[in-house]
Parts: C-alpha cells; sequence; structure tokens
C-alpha cells in the first residue's frame, strides 16, 4: 500500500521546510535508511531519510518550500495506482494554491498528468524535459548561485571563485566534489596569458530581491518577539584582562590546545551563573524556570545569520573540554550540520563580537533566556592603578536582561563576579 511522506518538524520551531535537493528520483527503489532529499530547516542543513521501503512513485515538491506535514513524495509497490491517493491529497488542500514547483510522477496516469501540468509555470522545466544535451547552468533564472552549504564554505576557506565552476549535482548544482576538484587541479583561467583582464563583474547573486531563508525568516521571528515582548534593559561594565592575557600565555605554551578568550570567558561566565542562579533562568508565560544545569549557547556567525550551539554542563568542565567542544560545533554550524539536540537547552547565551574589534554592542536576548552577554573586543588604554596610571588591557560587556525575571541589582551583581573572575582568572581554573 503507498506510503503520503510528509514534511517532518525536524526542530521545535520548524515551521515549514525547504527542499534543496532530491537525492531520489521517481521509480528508484527505497530502502529504509536511504537519504530522500536534502531540507533546508530554520536552524540547519539535514538529509531526510526513508523509513519506508519499497519504489519512489511521486515527488509532490521538487524544490522550494514545505509547510510541515505537508506533502513531499508517495512511496508503494512499483507500478502501483496512486491516483486515489493524490485526489485525497487535493481534497485536503482546498484552501491553498498548489506550489508553482512542476510534480514529477511514475505513470502517466490521468490524475498524475494533471497534478503536474496544472501548477507549473510556462518556462519551467524539469531536468527530463531539458530540450538540450549541454551541461546544467549553476545558476537559477534569478541568477542565484546553485552550490550546497558545505562547497560554499569550502569554496569561501580555499579562495575560490564558485561561478569559475561548472557544478556535477543534481541540475547542475556545485557540491563537495566540484571544490575538491579545484582544490586539487585549479579553476579554469579566467583569460588567455596576454589579453588585458575584464574588469570586475560584479556577481547579480548579491542584488535584488531575495526569498527568505528558513533561518532568515525564523530570526526575524524570534528575536522580533523576544525584543518587544521582553523588556529588555542594558548592564555595561568595563573589566581589566590583563591577568587573563598572562594566564592564558601560559596555558597555551608548549601545549597542542591554544585555549582562546572566548573560552575562557565561557568557563568565566559558566562560575559566574553557578554563583547566580537567578540569571541562569527562563521565561515561560506563567512560570519562571530556574535551571540547575549551567547550558551555554555561542552565537555563531554564518552567511544566513546566527546559529548558537549550545556548550551543555560547561561549569563543570575544563577549558581545553570547552575549547574542543566549541572548535567542534562552530565548525558544523557554518557548514549547518547541527543536530537540533546541539542547538537547543541554551539557558544563557554569549555573543562575541572582539575579534570584529567591536568596543561594545548591546544583543537581544535568546528567548527563553534571561540574558545575553554582549563582549567586546580587548583594547590598551591608559587607566589609574594604584594611585598611578598605566596601560591596561580593557574590555566592556554588556549584559542585556529581561526585567520580568532580572532586575538591576541581580544584573549588576552577576557581572561584579564575572568581573572577578576575569580579572583573577586562576579562581576558575580549578
Amino acid at each position: 500500500m503507498a506510503e503520503v511522506i510528509r514534511m517532518p518538524r525536524l526542530s521545535d520551531t520548524m515551521e515549514e521546510g525547504n527542499i534543496v535537493s532530491w537525492q531520489k528520483n521517481v521509480g528508484d527503489k527505497i530502502e529504509p535508511g536511504d537519504i530522500l532529499a536534502e531540507v533546508e530547516t530554520d536552524k540547519a542543513t539535514m538529509d531526510l531519510e526513508s523509513f519506508n521501503e519499497g519504489t519512489l512513485l511521486h515527488i509532490g515538491i521538487k524544490e522550494g518550500p514545505v509547510p510541515v506535514d505537508g506533502v513531499i513524495a508517495i512511496i508503494g509497490e512499483k507500478g502501483e495506482d496512486i491516483s486515489a491517493v493524490l485526489a485525497e491529497i487535493e481534497n485536503e488542500s482546498q484552501n491553498g494554491a498548489k506550489e508553482d514547483t512542476p510534480v514529477e510522477t511514475a505513470a502517466p496516469e490521468p490524475a498524475e498528468v494533471k497534478t503536474e501540468a496544472a501548477p507549473a509555470k510556462p518556462q519551467t522545466a524539469s531536468p527530463q524535459a531539458a530540450p538540450m544535451a549541454t551541461a546544467p547552468s549553476t545558476t537559477t533564472d534569478e541568477g542565484r548561485l546553485k552550490a550546497s552549504p558545505l562547497a560554499r564554505k569550502m569554496a569561501e576557506d580555499s579562495g575560490i571563485d564558485l561561478s569559475r565552476l561548472q557544478g556535477s549535482g543534481e541540475n547542475g548544482r556545485i557540491v563537495k566534489r566540484d571544490v575538491d576538484e579545484a582544490i586539487k587541479h585549479g579553476v579554469p583561467a579566467a583569460a588567455p596569458a596576454g589579453m588585458q583582464a575584464m574588469p570586475h563583474i560584479p556577481d547579480p547573486s548579491v542584488y535584488g530581491d531575495k526569498p527568505l531563508s528558513q533561518m532568515r525568516k525564523i530570526i526575524a521571528k524570534r528575536l522580533s518577539q523576544s525584543k518587544f515582548t521582553a523588556p529588555h534593559f542594558y548592564l555595561t561594565m568595563e573589566m581589566n584582562m590583563g591577568k587573563t592575557i598572562e594566564a592564558r600565555k601560559a596555558l597555551n605554551e608548549d601545549s597542542e590546545i591554544r585555549i582562546s578568550f572566548n573560552d575562557i570567558i565561557i568557563k568565566a561566565v559558566a562560575a559566574a551563573l553557578r554563583k547566580h542562579p537567578e540569571i541562569n533562568a527562563s521565561w515561560f508565560d506563567d512560570k519562571i524556570t530556574y535551571h540547575q544545569d549551567v547550558n551555554i549557547g555561542v552565537a555563531v556567525a554564518i552567511d544566513e545569520g546566527l546559529m548558537v550551539p549550545v556548550i551543555r554542563n560547561a561549569d563543570l568542565k575544563s577549558l581545553s573540554m570547552i575549547k574542543m567542544e566549541v572548535k567542534e560545533l562552530a565548525g558544523r554550524a557554518k557548514e549547518r550540520k547541527l543536530s537540533p539536540e546541539e542547538m537547543s537547552g541554551n539557558t544563557f547565551t554569549i555573543s562575541n563580537l572582539g575579534m570584529f574589534d567591536i568596543d561594545e554592542f548591546t544583543a537581544i536576548i535568546n528567548p527563553p533566556d534571561a540574558c545575553i552577554l554582549a563582549v567586546g573586543s580587548i583594547v590598551q588604554k591608559p587607566i589609574v592603578e594604584n594611585g598611578e596610571i598605566t596601560v591596561g588591557n580593557m574590555m566592556k560587556v554588556t549584559l542585556s536582561c529581561d526585567h520580568r525575571i532580572v532586575d538591576g541589582a541581580k544584573g549588576a551583581t552577576f557581572l561584579q563576579s564575572l568581573k572577578a573572575y576575569l580579572e583573577n582568572p586562576v579562581r576558575i581554573l580549578f
């Protein structure tokens, strides 16, 4: 009997998923555990795994957004009549328009032909209907470069211009193996030797209107809710990082694991949260939850926005453990390969822009956390110490607080504890 495959809820905040590409075609044999498609959620790009066995009889949406529980495929026995199933699906969507993306079916049954032809735009054609046998274009009709998130990241790290590569993935999409080949053998030359270099032509995909990604949609929704629902107030404190600089230098001497300032800040924040449990809290409409575990979210910038992997029980981990975990999670965050579990359960969040020479900023609270800490850069400046003017290595942090949970005095005492730990970091090493 045919099984209808629907878009699963792959994260707690997911409302729709964006199908990036299909790994299977209509007519392919499907086994449990096979990867059907690559799906972009609000938090990550994930593989959609099949739990059914049979033949892929129908693909509802070739590429584009699908709401949670929306029909994306049908799996059944080879040659099975699915016209009744398609009719039932049509009845479910009485109040909504069909997707514009072409529908692909296994057999030319009347119901399937109707489903395929109705929503399709005249200028859109499926790969099977391409009139010429030339290589597929690596750009969409809107000029957007077709490349997987991993391929984009690899190209960025290697300084490779993706627009000069020919994609070998589905519909000309640039994938990991294309970038690997470019790294090994180089990219095609821009012009023959001796010819005058052409002026730089801007990438057309940078300009004009762009549809919102699933991640950008959820960032807009959640942060708007946070900013206009949670009454924010801000506390800024300056800290002398001189002893932290010395401690970090000593820790990294003859060590394979290089501790960063961010690692030390995470550890110090975790210790301060353990001392001030009223800050390690979350707001829910009918209650405030004070957490026993100290789980710190670390904001990581990627092309589409921010991802926040979570360091669990950070107060119980050594600096080297925090370093390794942050490095591993941040790397996978940039490839959008984090699982939902790795991005949930935070009780406090840190956003650090010090590496971008930002002296001071305020951050919007990451709901349902009570607070978020914005960390600036370490700046050398004259300070008065023991009655004398000297050069200090000063860093400003700003704590954004939800006034429904945290009052000014509580936020201030938390920052005092954090200041004490960072100005005397030996206290957090034991």
